[in-house]
C-alpha cells in the first residue's frame, strides 16, 4: 500500500534537489562574511548577560554555521545568569583578571588566559560564572551549532534559572 508521503517522495528527484541546494550554498557564499569585527557586533544585554553574537543560528550572513561562538562580558563583581543546558561549550578567559564558575554547585576558579569547559552530560548542566575582580571579565566562547540537528534543547532542556544582576536592573 503506497501512502500519500510515498507517492509524494516517489515524484521528486532527490538527488537533483541535493545539487540545487549545493548551487545556492555556493552562491550564498561567495558573498557571506569570512570576518566578523568586534566593532560591528553590539554588545546585547539578555537575561543570559551582556552577550556579543558572532556567529548564532539567527545570524545568516557569515560563512560559517558549523558554531555558536560569542563573547560574555561580566562587570566587576557581577555574573552571568545561571543557565541549564546540555553543555559543550568552551570558554577563554581572554580580559579581567580573576573569576570563578558554579558548575552543578562545584565552584572552579579561573583566572586571565584559563580556559573554561563546560562538559556534555545526557541529563544537562547547570553553570554560572562570576567576576571576581576589578575589571570587567570577557569570556569567548564557542560550541558547535546543533540547533537543527539536536534543536535547541537537545536532549536535556535549555532553560535560564537566574538572570543576570545586569537584566534585572533594566527591568525596574
Amino acid at each position: 500500500m503506497e501512502t500519500e508521503r510515498y507517492q509524494q517522495l516517489k515524484s521528486r528527484n532527490l538527488f537533483q534537489e541535493l545539487l540545487e541546494l549545493r548551487d545556492r550554498q555556493r552562491e550564498w557564499r561567495r558573498s557571506a562574511l569570512n570576518l566578523v569585527k568586534g566593532s560591528e557586533v553590539p554588545v546585547e544585554l539578555n537575561p543570559w548577560g551582556l552577550v556579543q553574537w558572532y556567529l548564532h543560528p539567527s545570524i545568516t550572513d557569515t560563512s560559517n554555521r558549523a558554531l555558536i561562538v560569542w563573547t560574555m562580558h561580566i562587570p566587576p563583581g557581577s555574573r552571568t545568569g545561571r543557565l541549564k543546558c546540555q553543555g559543550g561549550h568552551v570558554y577563554y578567559v581572554w580580559k579581567g583578571s580573576t573569576g570563578h564558575t558554579v558548575l552543578d554547585g562545584v565552584r572552579y576558579d579561573w583566572a586571565q588566559g584559563c580556559v573554561i569547559n563546560i562538559p556534555l552530560r545526557p541529563e544537562g548542566v547547570v553553570f554560572q560564572h562570576f567576576n571576581d575582580g576589578e575589571d570587567t571579565v570577557v569570556l569567548v566562547a564557542a560550541q558547535e551549532n546543533l540547533v537543527d540537528a539536536l534543536y535547541v534543547d537537545q536532549g536535556s532542556g535549555f532553560e535560564l534559572l537566574e538572570p543576570c544582576p545586569e537584566w534585572l536592573a533594566a527591568q525596574r
